[in-house]
């Protein structure tokens, strides 16, 4: 299992929806309450922002690597996190 870092920012519907799949998602799938989120308020914390590559929110990490960026889908967070958990979802978008 790998932990995910999420950025994001106040105001942004995107990050919004997002927030609410995740909440969803891991309420209708328990076992991926497991995958540890980090979330990062990309305007409160730019010094550790700025130490990744991307440019929209919300944007999703797993060990360094980008796994999503920009407005998401429900399947695009549900992926994002079943990649975390372990399995071998393929991460669209």
């Amino acid at each position: 299992m790998q932990n995910l870092t999420y950025f994001y920012f106040d105001g942004c519907p995107f990050c919004a929806q997002a927030e609410k799949w995740l909440e969803d998602i891991i309420r209708e799938r328990p076992e991926l309450a497991q995958v540890q989120i980090t979330r990062i308020n990309e305007r409160k914390r730019p010094d550790i922002a700025n130490k990744y590559d991307y440019y929209y929110v919300p944007t999703f990490f797993m060990d360094g690597t980008k796994l999503h960026e920009g407005a998401a889908t429900r399947e695009i967070v549900e992926s994002v996190l079943q990649r975390a958990y372990g399995g071998d979802a393929q991460v669209v978008g």
